[in-house]
């Protein structure tokens, strides 16, 4: 009498298991490279499914002006240099940093952080000593929302979008 019971067991989660592994993420996991494949971002991808995405404190919003955000869903975004850079104008050695970004209204810092392997943006106050470099940007206004977070390499800037905000920090390739 176990026996068939531990099969049916078995089986309802071999089907379960299967059924899981078909669904797609939530944010599925982006990976995108300028073209000259200096720069490489890996980050989880968002949509806005009608949510409000950058307000203030007190807001409905999913990010809060003036708080640090990890700039994409689940793991802390990532991102890459092949070679030293100019990071919006300050120097950054070739390697794989944590992107971290502050919103806000009118203008976002940008952060570059040696600690990699963040979840979130829960530990920031405690490897903020790590920070690389922290620029600040101005915001332009999107014309039309985006529905997913888009982080896009160029071989002179990185752009982040999505819903009603775009930014851009200039990248240039250094020589030693």
């Amino acid at each position: 009498m176990k026996t068939p019971f531990l099969v049916l067991v078995f089986l309802f989660a071999m089907v379960s298991l299967v059924q899981a592994q078909d669904k797609k993420p939530a944010s599925p996991k982006m990976t995108v490279e300028s073209p000259d494949k200096n720069v490489k971002v890996v980050y989880g991808q968002p949509s806005k499914k009608g949510r409000v995405i950058f307000g203030p404190e007190g807001s409905s919003s999913l990010e809060k002006y003036g708080k640090v955000w990890r700039t994409g869903a689940n793991e802390a975004t990532e991102i890459t240099f092949k070679n030293d850079v100019m990071f919006g104008g300050k120097r950054v050695k070739a390697g794989t940093y944590t992107l971290f970004t502050i919103p806000g209204e009118k203008e976002w810092s940008v952060i570059l952080n040696s600690t990699l392997g963040q979840w979130g943006a829960y530990d920031y106050d405690k490897i903020k000593g790590t920070d690389v470099a922290t620029i600040k940007v101005p915001v332009s206004a999107n014309k039309t929302p985006i529905e997913k977070l888009t982080i896009t390499p160029s071989n002179s800037s990185i752009a982040i979008a999505w819903d009603n905000m775009t930014i851009s920090v200039p990248v240039v390739k250094t020589t030693t």
